[in-house]
């Protein structure tokens, strides 16, 4: 029988430390994912939805976007994804009268556990100017009240139409139409605080913002290396395919600021001797400094350079452009200045070096620790440099891998969910729709929430997500959203934003990845796509949380016609209806989906064309893939400051917080601690378990103090830290951002750490 989700928050003011693990997964995660999903759903409902999670006949998780091999396991989920799937399957529920119980006052002081702990939300609810209290609202009111604020701009470009990557292709392919015949191009998207450094990046290089690896080629790879990712914790099916790899023959070096447990070994619940004995992984852990990324991957291309043979010079010449200035600046790369920013020693880069010669294939994975640093893209742009100096793109077993954190992050992409439209694009889209859409270029979330704090941008319309606890700067963007005239938010169930709103508020009730979704008396299936271009079916399995509750594509279509009125030519009423229809648009749209519901209708569905993967052709601007050749930069941290990087506990999925412990680092009962050094802490006068307050330091010279932390001695790099997000996000400045991207730069924040009168 499930429980009933806490009356008070927890006290999480004196968490318990103990030693970090060094093995993930096993024993452990089967008791700890059975207790949580028992604890929300019960035990036959745990049943039957934990099975169909990741088939080809069931939905998609909702939380992480790792593919799935075609031959899946029957129990073809991880302990997080096992999380996300019970708290959207919960049989708790968040009613009208919950809402009379607690004003918005009261949401604002809750924790985001406590409020994502209280179940699926299950009416529309409206918080009109000045109240205090939500009350509930028809749905043909709520759009009304939309389309009213929306009207009344004096420009479209004042709404700003945000989407989380839980939606899926065919909502995001829609409300991308509608906010471009509504006429504006504001459609920041959770891949801004991400990934967007690596698409980027990859544009530029390979000519393609995306991953050029399949499931099929890490197992093939002779060499994988793990920069900056955890994937024990944030893609832990991700250690499968690893320990697949390795039991072939695969070398692993991960490159880290941080020991993490599930390189170090995992143990395959799946498995006997996975859950007895386990799989090493790591063969080499290089533990970086933070930020010093660039600097190690031009240093090892400056020895391959030197090394006889080395260069795969065939593909080099027929293949790519700029390789006489990178190789100039790469020759140019200095022994001691390389240390200096990674902390490395010298036998650790030669080790490394000698693991990379000995590899015919070699794949690099990474993530955030590489995407949010001011200098992010120019550090991928040298990892492309990495892997084209030996013809590591295009050949099986090789390539890039980006890995992508939310369900459906990339796939939203790929439907249009973007600021910065292409050409080709909206070309397309005029083509199909009969309408003009706006050519000048909208905003990210950083420049949303400048216009929101400036009072240039009045709607914000969110599809998913935790807009306020994801974003960097929490005061400014609290501060923003507050001066909007409306926010609303499209939802499954509570979290911080519901809580910090414009002057009116609205939170719409959607269905989730595992409720049926039933329209016109059909019953509707949506596609997902994964980090590695494979785009499949997902169909919910049970009655949905509430009979009020509308799916996302009805949401945006209902929306549609109440702002846009008669006058729009576009059949949104048959797009609710039957979204098979949607897919025969986005076939004549989007290149790679012709044929989309035949391809769909296959199990296990398709996989998009990738030029570079599949011809080893670069749509780049040279008709080539491009090497290049930045400037190495690295943070420079002040004497008495440290870095800092935010990140996830085990507890965690980007903002939902599942628990108050982090297992693997040996946390309990509370996320306010901050990892230090146990050298760094000596000589900074921290003893372990005393309290600090962290305050950020920026060119502006605003105080950004996040309080009461306890330090936790820790085998993090010297010079670094870390502590979890979104608590610290509030150290985060809002123009702290990378080149190009605009990413904000949540993984190399300068802090000093000030006595707390915490206890």
């Amino acid at each position: 029988m499930a429980s009933k989700p806490p009356a008070g928050d927890p006290v999480q003011d004196a968490p318990q430390v103990e030693a970090p693990q060094h093995a993930a997964a096993g024993l452990p995660a089967i008791g700890h994912t059975l207790r949580v999903a028992q604890q929300q759903m019960g035990v036959g409902r745990t049943a039957r939805t934990l099975l169909k999670v990741n088939q080809k006949d069931g939905f998609d998780c909702p939380g992480c976007a790792w593919p799935e091999g075609d031959k899946r396991h029957v129990a073809e989920f991880c302990e997080n994804g096992a999380k996300a799937v019970a708290e959207e399957a919960t049989l708790r529920r968040v009613t009208p009268d919950f809402f009379a119980a607690h004003p918005l006052s009261d949401l604002a002081n809750r924790s985001g556990y406590w409020l994502g702990q209280q179940g699926r939300i299950t009416q529309p609810m409206y918080l009109p100017e000045g109240a205090d209290h939500y009350e509930a609202v028809t749905w043909e009111r709520a759009f009304a009240i939309i389309a009213e604020e929306l009207r009344a701009l004096e420009s479209p470009d004042e709404a700003l139409f945000y989407t989380s990557g839980r939606t899926s292709n065919e909502a995001a392919f829609l409300l991308q139409l509608f906010a471009r015949e509504f006429g504006t191009n504001n459609l920041p998207d959770c891949s801004n605080m991400c990934h967007e450094s690596s698409g980027s990046a990859l544009t530029e290089t390979i000519g393609i913002g995306k991953g050029s690896v399949s499931l099929e080629d890490l197992h093939r790879a002779d060499l994988i290396i793990v920069a900056g990712q955890n994937p024990g914790t944030n893609h832990p099916r991700m250690l499968s395919a690893l320990e697949k790899a390795k039991t072939s023959g695969a070398k692993i070096i991960s490159v880290n600021p941080l020991p993490e447990a599930g390189l170090e070994k995992f143990k395959n619940p799946q498995t006997p001797r996975g859950m007895v004995k386990g799989t090493a992984l790591n063969d080499l852990f290089l533990q970086i400094r933070i930020g010093g990324d660039q600097a190690l991957f031009r240093l090892l291309n400056k020895l391959v350079l030197d090394t006889d043979g080395a260069v795969d010079e065939e593909f080099v010449r027929d293949h790519t452009h700029g390789f006489e200035d990178f190789a100039a600046a790469a020759r140019a790369a200095d022994w001691d200045a390389t240390l200096a920013a990674t902390g490395l020693e010298r036998a650790e880069i030669e080790q490394a070096l000698r693991l990379v010669l000995a590899s015919e294939r070699t794949i690099v994975c990474w993530a955030m620790g590489l995407t949010q640093h001011k200098h992010s893209v120019a550090t991928i742009r040298e990892v492309v440099n990495f892997l084209l100096l030996r013809g590591n793109i295009g050949r099986p077993g090789a390539g890039v891998c980006p890995v992508r954190g939310h369900s459906n992050v990339q796939g939203d992409r790929t439907m249009g969910i973007v600021e910065r439209p292409s050409p080709a694009f909206l070309d397309a889209l005029e083509k199909e729709f009969d309408f003009a859409p706006p050519r000048h270029h909208g905003l990210d979330v950083v420049r949303s929430i400048e216009a929101l704090r400036d009072g240039r941008a009045k709607v914000f319309f969110a599809m998913g997500g935790n807009f306020v606890s994801a974003s960097p700067d929490t005061e400014v963007t609290e501060a923003a959203m507050r001066r909007a005239r409306l926010t609303v938010h499209v939802s499954t169930k509570l979290n911080r934003s519901h809580a910090v709103t414009g002057r009116r508020a609205l939170i719409l009730p959607t269905l989730g990845r595992t409720d049926k979704d039933v329209q016109a008396g059909r019953r509707q299936v949506v596609t997902v796509e994964d980090s590695m271009g494979m785009v499949h079916a997902s169909r919910g399995n049970l009655t949905p949380a509430s009979p009020h509750l509308l799916s996302e594509p009805a949401i945006v279509t209902r929306l549609a016609r109440a702002v846009l009125g008669p006058g729009s030519l576009t059949p949104w009423e048959e797009f609710a209806h039957d979204y098979g229809t949607i897919r025969d648009r986005i076939a004549r749209v989007i290149p790679g989906f012709e044929d989309f519901n035949a391809k769909i209708a296959r199990p296990g569905g398709f996989t998009l064309p990738h030029a570079p993967r599949d011809e080893r052709r670069f749509p780049t601007a040279t008709g080539k893939a491009n090497f290049t050749a930045a400037p190495v930069e690295y943070p420079e941290v002040p004497e008495g400051r440290l870095l800092l990087q935010t990140l996830r506990s085990h507890d965690q999925y980007n903002t939902t917080i599942y628990g108050l412990d982090d297992r693997y680092r040996g946390i309990k009962g509370g996320r306010r601690v901050v990892l230090v050094n146990p050298d760094d802490a000596r000589e900074l006068g921290l003893a372990d378990g005393s309290y600090t307050d962290l305050v950020s330091e920026w060119k502006d010279g605003v105080e950004r103090r996040a309080p009461g932390f306890r330090v936790v001695h820790y085998p993090t790099a010297r010079g670094c830290a870390a502590a979890y997000y979104p608590e610290t996000n509030v150290l985060v400045p809002l123009d702290s951002t990378a080149d190009t991207s605009n990413t904000p730069a949540s993984k190399s924040v300068i802090v000093r750490l000030e006595q707390s009168p915490s206890a």
